[in-house]
């Protein structure tokens, strides 16, 4: 799992650095004390987690995340005010930590990154042809979703749209009634094919099989309108290919 640290506290980044080496499978590749350098090198680079703090000169962790573009990679929040962890899950943060960082605390939070790559990993399973001895990978044409006290199962290709409120997810399709889930939105993005679904604003993931036209900074499907985020607007666009 490859990982960066920002942070503008020089000893910061040593104590986070000294618990990546601590433990097995992160593979720390860079660390800035500068967060527009790290804005750079994210939007170049193949990376899974980043360590931030929240409070930084010129630009915060949270002005970060709302500015990166392409895949975002799962956020680790670090801090010394607690009353920021809120926006931080907010956008979808993997976790937080509060300053002092305990070891055990952080060996928590990692694990949880990585739960959530293993997710997204599992989507795919590996199919032996019996021809040739050929492998390809394919990938599941359902979800299930724990909704109330039972997992439901929904075809990911009647999947419209996504919307985030407030700690839920409301699943739109075509051919059953919305359904409400506790998740995040990383969540379910790692059980959805990326190239079907992409997130357009910090509150909807869309199915660009569904879009019926783009109207300004608007999606339509159908007759539903959904805002595309200022943030999201040259990923949604280059999906798109407008």
């Amino acid at each position: 799992m490859k990982c960066i640290i920002i942070d503008d506290e020089p000893l910061a980044i040593d104590i986070i650095e000294s618990y990546c080496k601590a433990i097995g499978g992160v593979d720390l590749i860079a660390t800035f004390t500068n967060a527009i350098e790290a804005l750079d090198f994210i939007n170049n680079n193949n990376i899974d987690l980043v360590f931030s703090d929240i409070e930084m000169p010129n630009i915060s962790g949270i002005e970060l995340i709302k500015a990166l573009e392409g895949k975002v990679p799962y956020f680790i929040f670090t801090t010394a005010y607690p009353q920021y962890a809120l926006e931080g899950f907010d956008l979808n943060a993997a976790d937080y930590l509060v300053k002092p960082i305990p070891f055990p605390r952080f060996i928590k939070a990692v694990n949880r990154v990585k739960e959530m790559i293993k997710l997204n990993q599992t989507n795919t399973f590996v199919n032996f042809s019996s021809a040739g001895g050929e492998t390809t990978v394919q990938e599941d044409d359902f979800i299930f979703v724990k909704s109330e006290y039972e997992n439901l199962k929904i075809d990911i290709k009647e999947i419209k749209y996504i919307q985030g409120l407030k700690d839920y997810l409301k699943i739109h399709s075509e051919k059953s009634k919305p359904i409400l889930t506790l998740m995040s939105f990383k969540e379910i993005q790692s059980k959805l094919p990326e190239n079907t679904f992409i997130r357009v604003h910090r509150s909807y993931i869309v199915n660009v099989n569904k879009i019926t036209s783009i109207q300004k900074n608007r999606i339509i499907i159908k007759d539903e309108r959904i805002a595309i985020g200022e943030s999201y607007k040259h990923l949604v666009y280059s999906r798109l290919k407008i």
